[in-house]
């Protein structure tokens, strides 16, 4: 325990450091920097870059997906090399790239979905940091050590980490050079695992590089087992896993996860130019998966006609696969090992709520506060939860466990626990059920501003679909059959329910909630459906227009969600200078 507890205190230490540096920065000359999106991201961008809030100096772009079929993360990379030389001609090979990707639609963390990944508010800063920012603060020591390249994260992770002091991470090699960190057995089945040579590394100290053989994606404990990829490692407490986080000083068994990765110039105009001879990607290519699967002394091609991880298989998927494994034979495929680090997935409602709100190791080694630029009465109670940007008037409850963020709550609305609210103006008296999740957005239609709040279970589906109208009745809407909840607020099931193509049907592209004319109305009546299924009692959406969440993320005005923000941020501002004069 007492090891962990100093491995922790490292982590913290490292990434208090980081955070400062990058602090400094912002608003000031920097190095080079990413980030992948469309409109909102560009309004949102901009908005940063006037309020001083990222480093300035450095080429943000943006870009999205090419129309038609979707590509995959490992697809939009080599869309994002094209779009680079278009820019920029050969010059390009000579940049220092991050890469974010923040594509998809976020059906497993709703409130992501309309705004992006990337600006998933965290629970500290001042203004509140969200994503980005912590992305860019924690490479802040990368640039440096970093040939001309590109750098590759997700959105929805937090790595830290800690090295000795004359550790340096390098990404100065020929080929991929990829971060790797100890996790429980159980988490590699959801990760990339590296199975590496065990004479090349100790697993002690903070930094090792060490030699991979091969690369897996996503695979059961047995396979894991049988190609070598599972050590031993003592002390080993700090592996990330959901299901046990008591301190332990026993050895156990570890495997070396993925995370980011890089890939030098050489490398990266090689993929650009099978990107080019491919006259249109048509399948979901995964920069995990389908290029690091390709790559160490002990690759076989066996992986490139699995699809038992693919979520749709593409006929053109398994040709792309065999060429990509043709390109990339031989290339080097580098592992830091980074023996004193933790990954955190923010990808799900449930990590989100876990991570933000009950994660001791989190909260101390990233300092998280329960209540980050907020105005909060001492007559508004919120125990254990996490109120971010928020304003909470006197009388409010808000049960542990849960996130307020950029929403105002009235003196009479009692929250349960383990709740997301997001975006919302709640002003009604209301006892909100445990484990709700109420995200609300502006949509324009008809060149007008209307609102639309949807309300769902935290254990709600959203990316369950059936084949056929008659098997609705198995969508569960807070553990009721979607069929039962239709038909107490009297509404019919028949294709013209669902948005889309008609192909498939489920809770995200059903057509369920109301359009309002008022934030404050828009979630009444989302909060009435829900209460009337809850007690089982008729609410009639008659003569409301439904949106779907598909519809309304199609129809979202960024412009008023973010002014929505932008007063809440402003009204905080004003009550902090009236408590500083006592006023």
């Amino acid at each position: 325990m007492a090891a962990e507890g100093g491995r922790s205190a490292a982590r913290r230490e490292a990434t208090g450091r980081r955070l400062e540096r990058f602090a400094a920065l912002r608003g000031g000359a920097a190095g080079a920097g990413r980030a992948g999106g469309e409109r909102a991201f560009r309004r949102q961008l901009a908005a940063k870059l006037r309020g001083g809030e990222l480093p300035l100096g450095v080429r943000y772009h943006v870009f999205v997906d090419p129309p038609g079929p979707k590509i995959g993360n490992g697809g939009s990379t080599l869309h994002v090399l094209q779009c680079l030389e278009n820019l920029y001609g050969d010059k390009w090979t000579s940049f220092i790239v991050l890469l974010i990707h923040s594509g998809g639609y976020s059906q497993r963390l709703p409130n992501a979905s309309a705004l992006g990944k990337i600006f998933t508010a965290l629970p500290f800063g001042d203004p509140v940091y969200q994503m980005l920012e912590l992305k860019l603060a924690m490479y802040i020591d990368f640039p440096s050590h970093m040939k001309p390249g590109i750098l590759i994260t997700c959105s929805d992770d937090i790595e830290l980490y800690s090295t000795g002091l004359t550790e340096t991470i390098m990404f100065d090699k020929p080929g991929f050079t990829a971060l790797a960190h100890p996790s429980d057995v159980t988490v590699g089945t959801t990760h990339g695992v590296f199975v590496l040579d065990p004479s090349s590394f100790s697993g002690e100290g903070g930094l090792e590089y060490a030699s991979c053989h091969r690369f897996l994606h996503k695979p059961d404990v047995e396979t894991m087992h049988r190609c070598g990829a599972v050590c031993v490692r003592r002390n080993s407490s700090q592996l990330d896993s959901l299901a046990d986080h008591s301190d332990s000083e026993v050895d156990s068994e570890c495997v070396y996860t993925d995370s980011i990765f890089y890939i030098d110039h050489s490398t990266a105009k090689q993929l650009l130019a099978f990107y080019k001879q491919i006259d249109t990607l048509c399948c979901e290519v995964d920069a995990y998966g389908d290029f690091l699967q390709a790559l160490g002394h002990g690759t076989t091609p066996d992986y490139t006609k699995n699809t038992s991880q693919v979520t749709k298989e593409e006929s053109q998927l398994a040709e792309v696969r065999q060429k990509l494994c043709s390109l990339l034979k031989g290339t080097s495929l580098n592992v830091i090992v980074l023996n004193n680090s933790k990954f955190y997935h923010i990808g799900t409602t449930r990590e989100y709520l876990f991570h933000f709100t009950s994660d001791s190791k989190l909260k101390y080694e990233l300092n998280l506060l329960p209540e980050p630029f907020s105005v909060s009465s001492d007559k508004a109670e919120t125990g254990s939860a996490s109120i971010i940007q928020s304003i909470l008037e006197p009388g409010c409850f808000v049960g542990p466990g849960s996130i307020i963020e950029y929403s105002r709550i009235g003196p009479r609305v009692l929250v349960g626990k383990n709740c997301i609210i997001s975006g919302s103006c709640i002003n009604l008296e209301v006892d909100i059920p445990s484990n709700c999740f109420l995200s609300s957005l502006s949509v324009k239609l008809d060149d007008q501003v209307k609102y639309v709040s949807m309300v769902f279970s935290i254990e709600d589906d959203l990316k369950k679909n059936v084949e056929l109208l008659s098997d609705t009745n198995s969508l569960r809407f807070f553990g009721v059959s979607l069929q039962e909840c239709l038909d107490l607020w009297g509404v019919q099931v028949s294709n013209q329910l669902f948005s889309g193509d008609n192909s498939r049907f489920g809770l995200w592209t059903a057509r369920i909630f109301p359009v309002c004319s008022s934030l404050s109305e828009s979630v009444r009546m989302s909060l009435s459906m829900l209460n009337s299924v809850q007690r089982v009692s008729a609410f009639a959406l008659n003569g409301f227009k439904l949106l779907s969440v598909e519809e309304m993320l199609a129809y979202k005005d960024v412009e008023d969600m973010l002014k929505f923000r932008n007063q809440i941020r402003d009204e905080i501002c004003l009550q902090r200078q009236k408590d500083k004069s006592g006023l």
